[in-house]
């Protein structure tokens, strides 16, 4: 029959250090959590207003309200000629442009309309051959900014007429070609879109579920600092441990 003094049992520990640092971390790692909840809040009210905006304001109205990154819209007009071919653009490895071309809207400011991507062709001194639908038609997408990267510069083409090659494009190099022309992009939503080529752009990393994703990982970093810190602070004690105990 065993000595009964000889079992081990836990109990708590009172550890300063090791409470003073889980009291700390634990209110940030919520915090964060409930803020990332906050923001795809805001995310989901924004979208369903810019849904409820793309149905019920035409152009003008859009220009009147202030142009937002990620705003839908549908357009009525015709693409002019104006074209740019954004350079050093890839797609499954392949190289390739993506193609700018100026849309002017029944009524409003043009817009620079970004269809897609076409691959380029095996020599450098070709430009794919790219063309656009006549006539009246309807378009929809979603604004982005102008593709114009913080470093690298675009360098003008010598080539004369259209399209023209391009490192990037900003608005000023827009504003050169057409006075009254709008401040963000419209990407095509969909290689349905008329004129539009390979428009399967990569989804908004910034969505609701985005943030809800961060939200759930910093609540599961605080479930996990207080199981941890629950059992660190309970310790074996008995005749043979207690030694270790202080």
């Amino acid at each position: 029959m065993s000595d009964p003094t000889d079992r081990s049992r836990r109990q708590w520990h009172f550890d300063w250090r090791l409470l003073v640092f889980a009291g700390f971390f634990l209110p940030v790692l919520v915090g964060l959590g409930i803020w990332q909840l906050e923001r795809a809040g805001e995310k989901q009210a924004q979208l369903e207003q810019w849904q409820q905006q793309a149905g019920n304001l035409n152009w003008p109205q859009h220009l009147a309200a202030g142009l937002e990154a990620g705003q839908p819209v549908t357009l009525s007009g015709r693409y002019s000629e104006v074209s740019w071919l954004l350079d050093n653009r890839t797609r499954d490895g392949a190289p390739g442009y993506e193609v700018l071309t100026l849309f002017h809207p029944v009524q409003g400011r043009a817009v620079v309309v970004n269809r897609g991507w076409v691959q380029a062709p095996r020599r450098r001194d070709q430009l794919p051959d790219v063309s656009q639908p006549s006539g009246e038609l309807s378009v929809k997408g979603r604004l982005s900014e102008f593709p114009e990267p913080p470093v690298l510069k675009s360098v003008p083409s010598d080539k004369a007429g259209w399209p023209k090659r391009t490192q990037s494009l900003s608005h000023g190099q827009a504003q050169e070609i057409e006075d009254d022309v709008a401040s963000l992009v419209l990407r095509l939503s969909g290689p349905e879109q008329p004129g539009a080529y390979r428009a399967d752009w990569a989804p908004d990393r910034m969505g609701p579920q985005t943030h809800y994703g961060y939200a759930v990982q910093w609540f599961s970093l605080a479930i996990a600092l207080v199981i941890l810190t629950v059992v660190a602070s309970y310790r074996k004690t008995g005749v043979r441990n207690h030694n270790d105990n202080g």
